[in-house]
């Protein structure tokens, strides 16, 4: 019995606590957009990481001028290998 009178105090604060940072999570604005981050991960945000022969340009295709001069400079670099 005397364990009761330490468990109810101890569960009526911890339950006070809770409720005192979510109504600080509410008023602050934590809940507000909810769905703005699940939709952030579709934006295209690493154009510089995609190669630049398939890197889509303006009108969705890639650039062809882009993939000719990456060919170019393969050749170049590779000119002395007999597998070519």
């Amino acid at each position: 019995m005397e364990i009761v009178m330490i468990l109810v105090p101890v569960t009526l604060i911890l339950v006070g606590g809770g409720i005192y940072l979510f109504s600080w999570a509410v008023k602050s604005g934590q809940y507000d957009d909810l769905e703005g981050p699940a939709h952030r991960i579709l934006y295209d945000d690493d154009k510089d990481m995609i190669p630049s022969d398939v890197r889509p340009s303006s009108g969705g295709r890639p650039d062809p001028e882009a993939a000719v001069s990456d060919e170019k400079e393969k050749h170049a670099t590779n000119s002395g290998n007999p597998t070519d």
